[in-house]
This record gives C-alpha cells, sequence and structure tokens, in this order.
C-alpha cells in the first residue's frame, strides 16, 4: 500500500490536522510537525540544561582550584566539544543508518544522548575524585555531540518537501521552535532551584535535578519519532523522497561548496543564538550583583518572546522569501551588535533590553535557519547534506560563542563581543549574495 500525504492545511488547522491518520495510510504533515517539534525541544533541553550548569555549577564542583572566570572558561570548553565531535557522530551514524535503518540509528542515538545527559547528574566534584571529575565530564559532554549528529531524523526534510510552495517557510520554522521551548524549560527549572535553595543545597544536590529529566524526556522523544519514523508508510515516503543517507566523500565531491555556503548562510543567527542565552548568563554572575535567579527568569520571558518571533517568521517568509528576510535579520543583528555592549553594560534595565530584544532578533533569524542550510541541495544529497551542514554551521556560529564572548570580554571588554555578533552577521550577508550571484536556490526542505 503506498503512502502519501495529504495536501498541507492552514496553520490555523494545525491540531486538527494532527489527528486525522486514516484507516488507508494517510498521514497528517501536522503529525510530522508534532514529532519534528518534540524531537528538536529534547535535544535543545539536554544542551540548555549542560549550558547553564556550565556557569552555574561546573566551575565551582569541577574547577575549585582555579577563580570563578577561570572555572567558567574552562567549562566553556567542554561546553564547545560537543560541537565538534556532532559532525563525526553524524557521519558514523549515517552508516549504521544505510546497514541498520533509521529507526536502529535513532534509538542508539537518542539513548546515547539522554544517558549522557542523565550521567552528569551523577557527577562527582573534584575534591571527591580529584581530576577524574573533569575526565568524567569530558567524556560525558563528548557522548552528548556525539549522539547528537545521530539524532537526524529528516523529518524536517521530509515534512518542508511535503507541502505547497507558498507554505514552507511556515512549515520550515517549526523545527525551530524547538529551540527555545528546550530553553524555556531548562531555564525554568534551574531558576526554581536557584531561588528556592540555598547555594549549599543547590550546588550538593539541586542542580542535578534538570539532567534526570532529561532521560525522562529524550525517552517520550524517542517514542514520539520512532512512532513516525519505524513505520512501512514512513519508509516508503522517505524512499520516494531520496530521504537516504548518501556516502561523505560523494557528497563532498558532488556539492561540497553548498554544504560550505549553508553554514555560513545562517551564521548571523547562530552566532547570537549563545550570545542571547549561555553567555549572558555568565557575564551576570561573574561581573554583576544581579541575582542570577531573577535573571534566568528575564532569559525566560525572553524565549517565550522568541517563540512568538519564530512563529511569525514562517508567515514573513512566505511573504517576502527566505533569502531577503534572512537579510533583513542579519542587518538587524549588525546593528544590534553595535548597540549590544552599551547595554549589557548599563545595568538592569539594558541588560532586560539586551535580552528581550536579541531573543526577538533570533526568533526570525534562526527562525529560517533549517531551511536555509538545505535548500541548495539535490534530492539525493539532501538527507546528508541538511545534517552535515548543520552539523557546520552550529561549529562555526555557536559552538565556542560563549568562550569567546567571555574571554574577549573579560580581556578586551563588551566591545568585542559586539565585534564578534558582527562578524557573524557579515558572513551572512555575504554568503546570501554569492548564493545570488551563483544562482542557486532560494528554495528547498529544512
Amino acid at each position: 500500500m503506498a503512502a502519501t500525504i495529504q495536501e498541507m492545511p492552514s496553520s490555523s488547522g494545525i491540531e486538527d490536522d494532527a489527528r486525522q491518520v486514516s484507516s488507508d495510510g494517510h498521514v497528517s504533515p501536522a503529525e510530522i510537525a508534532i514529532g519534528v517539534v518534540i524531537g528538536r525541544s529534547a535535544e535543545a533541553f539536554d544542551f540548555f540544561v549542560y549550558g547553564i550548569a556550565s556557569i552555574l555549577v561546573f566551575p565551582a564542583l569541577v574547577f575549585p582550584f582555579v577563580d570563578q572566570l577561570t572555572g567558567t572558561l574552562y567549562s566553556f570548553v567542554i561546553f564547545g566539544l560537543a560541537f565538534i565531535l556532532r559532525p563525526i557522530g553524524s557521519v558514523l551514524f549515517m552508516e549504521v543508518d544505510r546497514r541498520h535503518g533509521r529507526g536502529v540509528k535513532l534509538t542508539i542515538a537518542l539513548f546515547l544522548l539522554g544517558g549522557s545527559t542523565a550521567a552528569i547528574a551523577f557527577l562527582p566534584g573534584y575534591e571527591t575524585i580529584g581530576a577524574w571529575s573533569i575526565v568524567s565530564l569530558i567524556v560525558f559532554r563528548a557522548g552528548q555531540g556525539f549522539a547528537l549528529g545521530g539524532a537526524w531524523d529528516g523529518l524536517a526534510s521530509l515534512l518542508a518537501l511535503n507541502v505547497a510552495e507558498n507554505k514552507r517557510g511556515f512549515y520550515a520554522m517549526l523545527p525551530q521552535l524547538g529551540g527555545p521551548i528546550g530553553f524555556i524549560v531548562a531555564s525554568a527549572l534551574f531558576a526554581f532551584f536557584v531561588l528556592n535553595l540555598s547555594t549549599e543545597d543547590f550546588l550538593g544536590w539541586g542542580w542535578r535535578y534538570p539532567f534526570f529529566v532529561a532521560f525522562t524526556i529524550n525517552v517520550v522523544a524517542l517514542f514520539a519519532r520512532l512512532r513516525l519514523i519505524a513505520t512501512e508508510e514512513f519508509v516508503q515516503l522517505f524512499d520516494s523522497r531520496d530521504l537516504k543517507p548518501v556516502r561523505v566523500m560523494e557528497l563532498l565531491r558532488e556539492q561540497g561548496r553548498a554544504i560550505l555556503l549553508g553554514a555560513f548562510v545562517p551564521l548571523a543567527g547562530f552566532a547570537l543564538f549563545h550570545l542571547v542565552t549561555i553567555f549572558p548568563l555568565s557575564y551576570i554572575d561573574i561581573f554583576s550583583d544581579r541575582s542570577v535567579g531573577e535573571f534566568l527568569l528575564t532569559q525566560l520571558g525572553g524565549a517565550v518572546l522568541c517563540l512568538v518571533c519564530t512563529a511569525l517568521s514562517g508567515l514573513v517568509a512566505d511573504r517576502i522569501g527566505r533569502r531577503k528576510l534572512l537579510g533583513i535579520c542579519a542587518v538587524a543583528i549588525a546593528v544590534f551588535s553595535v548597540a549590544a555592549p552599551f547595554l549589557l553594560g548599563g545595568g538592569s534595565v539594558g541588560q532586560t533590553a539586551f535580552v528581550y530584544i536579541g531573543f526577538a532578533l533570533l526568533g526570525f533569524a534562526h527562525g529560517q535557519a533549517a531551511g536555509s542550510v538545505a535548500s541548495n541541495f539535490t534530492s539525493q544529497n539532501r538527507y546528508t547534506g541538511s545534517a552535515l551542514t548543520s552539523d557546520l554551521a552550529w561549529l562555526l556560529g555557536a559552538g565556542f560563542a560563549p568562550l569567546v564572548a567571555l574571554g574577549f570580554s573579560a580581556q578586551f571588554g563588551l566591545g568585542a563581543v559586539g565585534v564578534y555578533l558582527f562578524s557573524g552577521a557579515a558572513c551572512t550577508l555575504a554568503a546570501l549574495a554569492y548564493n545570488k550571484r551563483m544562482g542557486l536556490r532560494d528554495s528547498g526542505a529544512s
């Protein structure tokens, strides 16, 4: 029985469509969308829990032998390790996909991701086991990065390929909702424990609970995605859309330029990503007297705004085009990069303005980042190409952003953070201009 996807409904009918899986094998696109959002939210939650702990926990627990700034920089080095290992995980798990199927690959990857995150909850401190605490943290973080490379399921590409051309922007932004949702949950959990526990209790046991929660969330996400991926209907759909893994060397020979270009197009949004989520929390914790718990709640409010702006990005992209929206966002981020140092250094009012403006820009820019990553790949290269391009974009734009921003701001002042953010916006504008000059496509799957 051939599986088909019904014509994409309007955005107002998503909830109704999600319940419509007919007995003749028709699968609702909204079911794919729900699976994508759940999966991406779980992945983002894992990474944000680790990112927040890199500021509030690990400098004191794992690096107590150095000052707070140095300990946080060490934590950020390990934070960035996952983004180096992510493309390696993608390559190796693609081989698992070819040999054993997408369901096996996804099961292994998500259990490794959730297990690595949950294992951190049991991490002894440096004062208990010495340098082995650092080694353990590195191993668990490496497991997170390696597993995330294998968590690429192709559902977002499948979704975007089966919608009307005039709605691709809206459905391309759906996977991006996972980022702000993951941050909202992670920041809410940490804010609760920070505000309600003493420093001793928080560092002793309170911080561990969000890592326990991560494993449960990953199990739920796994079954939500396997419910779609492991069915015969979806195997046929993936095959009919050429969403199958190809060999990496073959991909590099055929479309290596598309991978590099796709990584630079969304760089403005990716550079902004950790500069409004992870870095400002570290700056507040180290260089200001503002309550960390209160600032987490401020960031939570910013993430809600980001969620709204991400949804709006799909509607705007369908009206004016993805390339134009990304260009406008890059210019806006460049302007914001000039104001950012003054806002962050301007007390609580300026810092709050930095958070809300930054998150709003992030919503519009990051909302279409996934679609821009895959827009130049041929159908047979889209699945593997999208995964590797996304990995490279995260590595270049976001992986070491907290480390660079905190290190530069400590050494040269907040102006250096603005320069770093401006460089990301410049890269996006240059990549968009090159994309247009080469006549490459402005459509495609996410």
